[in-house]
């Protein structure tokens, strides 16, 4: 079956003349990078987060980069992490050489199962044959521990069960790395999400709560790792280098002024955002648990607030979900599988020895999840339609 009408937008940003205002006002100034609209932006976040320090950056990706630089994780250190992320999370471990080891996930909420992650650094940091069950089969440098971070994921913009992750953090002196890419103005017991780590970070790509474009922002009350970062990411200059000179290694991780001034807007506007996409959420979940074989997301009671960015359903195991995502898109209907476990990526798993089965929940999750069109300015008709595709398609 094919349809006439059409396709839903997978996500669309919430911009209003307010956003394009600003960014135009840029435009009429002479400095497009550099300037008083990232000092201001980065001042509307400290206030949101309650941060003491925030620093913009050109992608999320950027922003957990600069954190690992910043826990000391260097080539052969091992940072805990999750399989069931977007690669980014493991990609910035690598860049430094260091080994991500993987701890399989809590299956209702696909963010990283705590108390397996609490046994990982027990026995990671104890060594020897406790160790080498939770590490991968290849791509180890030698067998002495160390664990030197745990690198947890607010999936979804679910925030992860960080209480026992510090309390494990703090018993062993591990550095811990939030990654909220996904979960701006999420709280966890009332805590607001990027803020229960030494670190947190927030990605803002067209398909997020919030967007600058592309760009993400650091977190942290660390003045030490705040001053590195802020050096390492404008090529490694430090307070009182010229333009020319570099006591650092660094990037060239900058968020444009365009790009912030467009963000300082949105700060501006996250809660009504959020309000939006909650209102979407309930929209879906109000037809979808309805129908036989749809399972909605979970949101956790310690989820004092979600921040809702992306809808994933998951289909009952004899459900072929592949067929489910084609005659979807046949109704113009699109969707991604959300996430393809990182673990089995061909590059992760020809260097570290990776096989299916070794992380069975992530596996799972995988399998079955798929991700629905959604966004703050999605209309309820358009909720309608995809759910009326979803219900006729299991019918047949």
């Amino acid at each position: 079956m094919t349809t006439s009408l059409p396709p839903i937008p997978m996500s669309s940003p919430d911009l209003t003349e307010a956003e394009r205002e600003a960014v135009l006002a840029v435009l009429h100034t002479p400095n497009l990078s550099m300037g008083q609209e990232i000092l201001e932006f980065e001042k509307a976040i400290c206030a949101y987060t309650g941060a003491k320090h925030a620093l913009g950056v050109n992608s999320g990706t950027a922003g957990l980069h600069l954190c690992v630089h910043a826990a000391g994780i260097q080539d052969g250190d091992w940072v805990l992490t999750t399989p069931f992320s977007f690669v980014a999370s493991t990609n910035v471990i690598l860049f430094e050489r260091a080994t991500p080891i993987f701890v399989d996930v809590d299956p209702r909420t696909g963010n990283i199962n705590t108390q397996a992650l609490q046994e990982a650094v027990r026995d990671l940091c104890a060594g020897g044959a406790s160790a080498r069950r939770w590490l991968p089969r290849a791509g180890v440098k030698g067998d002495a521990p160390r664990l030197k971070a745990l690198l947890p994921v607010d999936v979804f913009g679910q925030p992860a069960d960080l209480d026992p992750i510090r309390a494990v953090a703090q018993e062993f002196h591990l550095k811990v790395i939030e990654d909220s890419c996904e979960a701006i103005g999420a709280t966890y017991k009332g805590a607001p999400a990027g803020r229960l780590g030494d670190y947190g970070v927030f990605a803002f790509y067209p398909n997020k709560q919030m967007t600058v474009g592309e760009g993400g922002v650091i977190v942290t009350d660390d003045d030490e790792a705040a001053a590195i970062m802020r050096a390492l990411r404008n090529q490694g200059r430090a307070p009182g280098d010229t333009w020319l000179q570099h006591t650092h290694l660094g990037y060239n991780y900058r968020l444009d002024e365009m790009s912030a001034a467009l963000g300082k807007v949105q700060v501006a506007r996250l809660d009504e955002m959020l309000d939006k996409r909650e209102q979407v959420a309930r929209w879906y979940e109000a037809r979808l648990s309805e129908i036989p074989g749809v399972e909605t997301p979970s949101i956790l009671p310690d989820t004092t607030r979600m921040s809702w960015f992306v809808y994933v359903v998951r289909f009952a195991p004899e459900i072929d979900r592949e067929w489910v995502s084609k005659e979807l898109k046949k109704r113009g209907v699109p969707n991604r599988p959300y996430f393809i476990p990182i673990h089995l990526q061909p590059y992760v798993a020809n260097q570290f020895g990776y096989r299916e089965g070794d992380f069975p929940v992530t596996e799972d999750l995988g399998r079955r999840g798929l991700a629905l069109p959604f966004s703050g300015v999605m209309p309820e008709g358009d909720v309608e339609r995809v759910c009326a595709a979803i219900r006729d398609i299991l019918r047949a």
